[in-house]
């Protein structure tokens, strides 16, 4: 058995791994951390667990007792309580916030995208989750990458669902504004960027043409960019994408649905679909499916994920299991509603 610790158990992540983890034939939870909530049952706060679970909050953490800890803390505080307290060496640790996706040489996590690093994930010792958005836009792009495809800026539009903004109120959550309303926010500078295009850039072959028509904007001084424009959507739980790719000549459709079947043969998760997708395939599952046409020079590639478990703790899960050698699949058999 795993043995698991949980920080920052009480958000929405936290309780969406709970309910995974208290499901998964190889998992034995052993704490799961909430400071303002110790000593109460974790039903208590995640309220779909009534019946599955009689696990308590605890404010504790006994690192020495566990295999694995997963962060599910907000952007910044993973590095921030790592400076104040001492995991063990032995004890893995995936983090699902952002402070350690981009490589650096002052840590050694591995970006957790098992489509391109399943080998350095099967090794690592520490992992670095990567966010929902540049799951979702990635899935939808690295074949191209790959084929050495995007040599002008991307334009990509997503939307995602409200629980994508965390579980602690604020002024775009609250359902009196969600409610039949969209809006637009972070045009061009959305933290998922950065990330996003390291992975696209470490795809692209040498001898790929030069990018050219970039923006000087920061997210990657040189290579592949991306123009992204993301959306709050009017729905819970999910993300929606389309990507515009422009090529100097007219390309086959046929020719781009082989390379993206190619690509993503036996991938565990992520699925290529020959119809249109709607969100409803993925929302409760831990899958991707990706989607493309042809028109001319522009390549039209749609990507879909639920963004709490592809995009979140699902994706983490996966990882889990690759890094502890287990099926990649353990934990994970969820069902889409058939309607």
């Amino acid at each position: 058995m795993i043995n698991v610790g949980i920080l920052g158990a009480a958000g929405y992540t936290g309780g969406e791994l709970i309910r995974l983890l208290i499901n998964h034939p190889e998992v034995n939870i052993v704490f799961a951390n909430s400071e303002s909530n110790a000593g109460n049952k974790v039903y208590d706060v995640h309220e779909g667990l009534l019946g599955e679970t009689e696990l308590e909050f605890t404010s504790e953490m006994p690192f020495d007792k566990v295999d694995v800890v997963f962060f599910c803390f907000g952007h910044g505080k993973s590095e921030a309580f790592l400076k104040e307290h001492a995991i063990p060496a032995n004890v893995k640790i995936i983090d699902m916030a952002q402070d350690f996706r981009i490589a650096a040489p002052t840590h050694d996590y591995v970006y957790g995208l098992p489509e391109i690093h399943k080998e350095q994930i099967a090794g690592c010792q520490h992992l670095a989750n990567p966010g929902c958005f540049a799951t979702c836009i990635q899935l939808g792009l690295l074949p191209a990458a790959k084929a050495g495809l995007l040599i002008h800026d991307i334009s990509v539009n997503a939307i995602t669902g409200s629980t994508g903004a965390g579980q602690k109120p604020a002024a775009t959550t609250h359902f009196s504004w969600r409610s039949d309303n969209f809006s637009v926010y972070k045009l061009f500078t959305h933290q998922h960027l950065h990330e996003i295009c390291q992975s696209l850039n470490e795809l692209r072959p040498a001898s790929a043409p030069h990018v050219v028509d970039t923006l000087d904007e920061g997210f990657a001084a040189e290579g592949i960019t991306v123009d992204f424009i993301p959306y709050r959507g009017d729905f819970a739980r999910g993300i929606f994408c389309t990507e515009v790719i422009t090529l100097d000549q007219q390309v086959a459709e046929g020719d781009i649905v082989a390379l993206y079947k190619s690509f993503y043969e036996g991938a565990a998760f992520t699925h290529y679909s020959d119809k249109a997708l709607d969100l409803k395939q993925v929302v409760n599952t831990n899958k991707a499916l990706v989607h493309v046409e042809v028109f001319g020079r522009k390549i039209v590639v749609t990507s879909i994920i639920d963004n709490l478990l592809k995009g979140a703790v699902g994706q983490a899960v996966q990882n889990m299991n690759i890094m502890f050698g287990i099926d990649e699949r353990a934990g994970l058999n969820l069902k889409a509603s058939a309607f």
